[in-house]
């Protein structure tokens, strides 16, 4: 409820002058700075439908006699029953208590007080209904806190999902925006070191309403002044700042660096309210610091990777590059393809550990300039069973499907490859990609026993073995992206 509103009193009763002497009574009363507002009704129905429409009734004063003996009772069951609503404050007033005895009423119905009509003087009306009152304002705002804090788990478990900074920004400031119900709009930005606000241009890293278009734009052509000033503020005290029509959230993580989100067109917030935003706050401030962890472990996890990866090349007088360009050709097939970025991510990681068991070949097949004899070809196809022996060992999902890769990068789609001579679909896609990557940044590399091949050799050969070693919709995207799939190798040369 608005903090000004006034405080609804439904009256319930089948005789007007009762209706009329409470509204009398309770008209001019106030209660924590607020008005009163008397609504009646005649009947235990009107009352139903006035219930159906109006929103927010603090208290209800219920005859227990109207259209039948048991009306006024029919209608607490009613409330708390069928509408479900347990926060409205009941008194149950009677002209005939022997028809409904206190202590039986009490026990079993649901309701805060128990009045006979002739007990009711306008004293003990008002001091009856200001007690009421209170109970409901206090129930109201633990609900009302329960609810916000329901809502702040929600909202913490959305942006703990995201694993990249735009997205997880973009999170933060979506459940601002349910938290808060801002108006004109909130941005992000992250400055890397604290302390050096004024080292460089601090750039929008994500923004919603009137600040989108000022995504990667500088702060200072972003904001108006008053909340630049905010800005610069809560960078110098380290702290939230709110304002009147706008707050800057501060929060910093393991690496020092600074993250700021600016607000505009914040509502009027309650105590509680603001409480909720800072333990909001507090749960973003968690969330980046196991983004950034969580980025750390993937870092080190792909350099070790690559390291391990590299050296299996080195053997064969191949670059640790050749490995980085099938994990990024393996990310770009994959997202083409419509796998999910997580996916992707993983591919192009796992990629790279396709060709593992070569590090239990001899050095005298591995580098052997000319062709392999049947002996030596039967120990070179024993890399990929190798390789995946030796990674599915590890429990870590991304591993495991390192594994997958090497056990099945030199199956062919028709059934012609190796070790298992897996057909089609029976192959898992993960070992589709990384084939068309691995043979197409081999062929346009240099090798022991080969030249690079030119391009539209390249083209010409990844045509014939559309269908044949390669599935043909891979082929295609290949093919259509061949200029983004170049442009990698040469980003990453031998």
């Amino acid at each position: 409820m608005s903090a000004h509103a006034p405080w609804k009193i439904l009256v319930v009763d089948d005789e007007p002058g009762v209706r009329e002497i409470t509204r009398i009574v309770l008209e001019d009363m106030q209660f924590d700075g607020r008005d009163v507002e008397i609504v009646d009704a005649a009947s235990a129905q009107e009352a139903r439908e006035i219930l159906a429409r109006e929103k927010g009734i603090a208290l209800m004063i219920v005859d227990v006699v109207m259209e039948s003996d048991h009306a006024g009772l029919d209608l607490v069951r009613h409330v708390r029953d069928q509408l479900g609503n347990r926060l409205v404050r009941i008194i149950l007033r009677t002209g005939n208590p022997g028809q409904a005895p206190e202590r039986e009423v009490i026990r079993t119905y649901d309701i805060n007080d128990y009045k006979e009509k002739t007990e009711l003087t306008s004293n003990k009306l008002e001091t009856t209904v200001f007690v009421a009152l209170r109970g409901y304002r206090d129930i109201a705002m633990i609900d009302a806190a329960r609810r916000g804090l329901e809502r702040v788990v929600e909202a913490s478990a959305q942006i703990h999902s995201r694993q990249h900074s735009h997205e997880f920004a973009s999170a933060v400031l979506a459940q601002l925006a349910t938290l808060t119900g801002l108006q004109e709009g909130a941005l992000y930005c992250s400055i890397p070191r604290a302390n050096h606000v004024d080292a460089g241009p601090v750039l929008v890293t994500a923004a919603t309403g009137a600040f989108e278009p000022h995504v990667s734009d500088t702060i200072e052509r972003s904001l108006p002044e008053a909340m630049l000033d905010s800005f610069r503020t809560a960078c110098a005290d380290k702290a939230h700042v709110f304002r009147e029509d706008h707050y800057v959230l501060y929060f910093t993580d393991s690496r020092d660096s600074e993250n700021l989100l600016i607000v505009a067109g914040a509502p009027q917030m309650t105590e509680m309210e603001l409480h909720l935003i800072k333990v909001f706050c507090t749960n973003v401030g968690i969330a980046f610091e196991n983004l950034h962890l969580h980025r750390d472990l993937l870092e080190a996890q792909l350099e070790m990777i690559l390291l391990l990866a590299g050296a299996v090349e080195s053997r064969s007088h191949e670059t640790a590059n050749h490995v980085k360009r099938v994990g990024l050709l393996a990310h770009m097939l994959a997202t083409e393809i419509g796998l999910d970025a997580q996916t992707a991510d993983a591919l192009r990681l796992a990629a790279p550990l396709h060709d593992v068991g070569k590090i239990a070949i001899p050095d005298q097949i591995l580098n052997k300039p000319g062709r392999f004899t049947p002996e030596e070809m039967e120990i070179m196809h024993t890399h990929a069973e190798v390789g995946a022996q030796l990674l599915e060992q590890s429990q870590l999902p991304m591993i495991q499907l390192a594994a997958e890769i090497a056990r099945t990068h030199h199956e062919n789609w028709d059934g012609s490859g190796y070790p298992r001579g897996l057909k089609g679909e029976d192959i898992p896609l993960s070992g589709r990609i990384t084939a068309l990557a691995d043979v197409f940044d081999a062929l346009g590399s240099r090798r022991c026993y080969k030249e690079a091949w030119m391009p539209d050799r390249i083209v010409e050969l990844l045509t014939e073995q559309r269908g044949v070693k390669f599935e043909p919709r891979l082929v295609d995207i290949l093919l259509e992206r061949f200029d983004e799939a170049e442009a990698i190798r040469r980003a990453l040369p031998d």
